[in-house]
């Protein structure tokens, strides 16, 4: 067996939660390999509406394993009251959650510094989450953070508290105010609730599981124009969101991957500052952000919205091999007379380019944009494909055609029930 990857190949946001939901029964593990409580997944079935930040989205599946890998950094606050919240709806994972003690802890500090450093940056926020990903990310490439595992130490408090003076020193020098009394406290309450966790090597589970012919499932967090090393940097979250970041964030060979599945809707969004080529300011753009109910999962900010992006789309198909692609929110474009698809970019010479470059900016780059009339229908009730409009089926001919890998999911409203998959999915 191999290990399948699914990502989104946005800016984030668009729909990996409900999907992993709809796959899992197909898996017996469901992994997160990167990415901490910056991440919001969203997934929707029997009326209640569930947003998940750091545990794998399998967890409504009572049979599934479900494993945060290495590469996550990992909030005991924020991962307390997520699972407080699951109890109160029933729902005890306590048995099917492994937690790599190879897994970076966010302290209250690195939070702090968060705030602090996007403040310090004044018209040049990135517009940060402020959860403390960046500065925990930093600690851990400079050798210096806490790490899961670190919390069985008879030293922890030691380690602890000299990470925070460390820290205590940056916030003073930009005389940044903040109180650490309460968040000391609440911090060490949530690393006793973690202990009660299966704190494991997840590289030997996961590996162990592979040799045993179990399915195993990567859920991506963020989206592939975020990566830190191939999005639009800066305005970037701090770890590797494409298939690649699978192999280091779990500790998986390359020989090891199987599917590559891509998330993306059938328009764009993005939250936070940065270039975003097809963004629209006028009443369009409203209306696909009232449609799509189209706010942060995790910091309630408006997204930015805007026509679907083809340079953008192909570059991360290419980055990240996908070898099949989900379209979602189909149903928020059902009321358009026109839909709009960007196809090329024209640059500031004139010269005309359908790859994404390395220096993105909207205000140097015009989208050259291809029409196709819209269906103007419901898609309230249709479960197969072949029941899809007209005019969505040519929208989808048309992608498929022009990213050369096959569209085998249409996502048709918020409900897992929601989702119309053609039969060579998962072949």
């Amino acid at each position: 067996m191999a290990v399948d990857v699914l990502l989104g190949l946005q800016w984030g946001d668009e729909g990996k939660g409900k999907i992993v939901d709809v796959l899992a029964p197909n898996y017996h593990l469901v992994t997160r390999f990167q990415g901490g409580p910056n991440a919001g997944h969203t997934l929707e079935f029997d009326g209640i509406k569930h947003v998940l930040h750091q545990i794998p989205s399998g967890v409504f599946r009572s049979d599934i394993v479900n494993v945060i890998g290495n590469g996550v950094v990992l909030n005991p606050i924020v991962f307390k009251k997520e699972i407080e919240a699951l109890l109160s709806l029933k729902v005890d994972i306590s048995e099917n959650l492994k937690i790599s003690n190879r897994t970076q802890l966010i302290l209250p500090t690195h939070c702090l510094l968060d705030a602090c450093y996007e403040e310090a940056k004044g018209e040049n926020k990135i517009g940060s989450t402020l959860k403390g990903i960046g500065p925990t990310y930093q600690d851990k490439i400079g050798r210096m953070g806490l790490r899961v595992g670190d919390i069985l130490s008879p030293e922890l408090e030691a380690k602890y508290h000299k990470i925070v003076k460390r820290h205590s020193q940056i916030l003073d020098y930009y005389q940044f105010e903040y109180q650490l009394e309460e968040s000391n406290k609440l911090f060490f309450e949530a690393v006793e609730f973690l202990k009660s966790f299966d704190i494991v090597d997840t590289a030997y589970l996961i590996n162990q599981a592979l040799l045993d012919g179990r399915k195993i499932l990567a859920e991506g967090a963020q989206g592939s124009l975020l990566d830190v090393d191939f999005g639009s940097y800066p305005f970037v979250t701090s770890s590797n969101t494409m298939v690649a970041g699978v192999c280091s964030g779990l500790g998986v060979p390359p020989s090891q991957l199987g599917e590559v599945y891509g998330i993306f809707k059938a328009y764009c969004t993005r939250v936070g500052s940065g270039p975003f080529p097809t963004e629209l300011f006028d009443e369009i753009g409203e209306r696909l952000r009232a449609v799509g109910h189209e706010f942060g999962a995790t910091t309630g900010r408006p997204r930015r919205c805007g026509w679907l992006d083809l340079p953008a789309l192909k570059y991360a198909i290419m980055i990240n091999g996908v070898t099949q692609l989900f379209m979602m929110k189909a149903d928020v474009l059902n009321e358009f007379d026109e839909i709009q698809i960007c196809t090329h970019y024209k640059l500031p010479d004139g010269r005309v380019t359908e790859q994404f470059p390395f220096h993105i900016d909207e205000d140097q780059i015009t989208p050259i944009y291809h029409n196709l009339k819209g269906w103007k229908q419901s898609l309230e009730g249709l479960a197969q494909f072949e029941e899809l409009p007209r005019e969505l089926l040519t929208y989808v001919d048309y992608l498929q055609q022009e990213l050369g890998v096959p569209i085998n999911v249409v996502s048709t409203g918020p409900d897992r029930e929601q989702t119309i998959l053609r039969d060579q999915i998962l072949a």
